[in-house]
């Protein structure tokens, strides 16, 4: 087993790494319900990694999750959290606020944007929610500043969002068995919507409630303070806010984890390292 865990590790992950994520689509990744604790024995590994992932958790779950971590590290290992800087935001807003409120033009596209990462990932839903609306637009009229807040992810999902609109011709060669599947969807549609009116179920909450179950949405947010008192109070030690460059963890630059060729994947993130002593 590899002594580097790396925990809802999505598309980016390595293979000299542990992997463990809701979903697996790669032979490197574990597949595994973090609710339900970590799959691992007591004091297995030297370094736990996750990032954007805490935030996913109520604040309940949160703490059980940390101290999942802390119970799967070995003695002098290292915890690495990245989690969206719920400081870095309120502050932006703070700014844009006051730049809008005097007239700014480009504040007041700013202030759009910053009030959507506040709130849009909390209370979205459907997939992507107002975000994606935004980032899919014709011509985005802060764009820079978009890719400024939370990086080349965005530019990636504008750019794949645009070139399937480009490449729409795919749409009307769809196959027989495609098409097939689409009837078949669409008939166990209806037989459902027959089964919630018969039972008095309203569909479109019903498909809220499953939307808001399924872990997209955020259910906590953290600062420096937050975070280190959570860590502070599961027993870690040593806790330090890091970059994305600086780490206690030996190679750190070469898993490509949060950086390659000095480009950010997620510049919004609060990053804190602790020890467990």
């Amino acid at each position: 087993m590899k002594i580097y865990l790396n925990l809802g590790c999505g598309k980016r992950y390595h293979k000299e790494w542990t992997n463990v994520d809701f979903k697996s689509n790669s032979d490197n990744v574990i597949e595994c319900n973090l609710l339900n604790g970590i799959p691992f024995q007591d004091c297995k590994f030297e370094v736990v990694y996750h990032s954007h992932v805490l935030e996913h958790f109520t604040k309940s779950e949160g703490r059980k999750f940390i101290e999942e971590c802390y119970r799967v590290l070995k003695k002098n290992g290292i915890i690495r959290i990245a989690v969206p800087d719920l400081e870095q935001i309120v502050r932006e807003y703070l700014t844009n606020l006051e730049l809008a409120l005097s007239g700014n033009q480009q504040s007041k596209y700013n202030y759009d944007w910053i009030m959507l990462e506040m709130y849009d990932q909390v209370l979205r839903n459907k997939t992507g929610g107002d975000m994606a609306q935004y980032l899919y637009q014709a011509k985005i009229p802060n764009e820079q500043y978009v890719y400024k807040r939370i990086g080349e992810e965005a530019r990636i999902l504008r750019n794949d969002y645009l070139n399937n609109i480009n490449n729409k011709k795919q749409e009307h060669n769809k196959n027989i068995l495609n098409k097939v599947k689409v009837k078949i969807n669409s008939i166990k549609k209806r037989i459902i919507k027959l089964i919630c009116k018969r039972s008095n179920v309203d569909i479109k909450y019903s498909n809220i409630g499953k939307f808001r179950s399924s872990g997209e949405i955020h259910q906590w947010m953290y600062d420096r303070y937050s975070l280190n008192k959570l860590l502070t109070e599961v027993g870690f030690k040593n806790i330090e806010i890091k970059t994305v460059f600086e780490s206690n963890i030996p190679n750190w630059e070469k898993f490509k984890l949060e950086s390659e060729n000095q480009t950010i994947y997620k510049p919004d993130s609060l990053i804190i390292e602790a020890i467990k002593k």
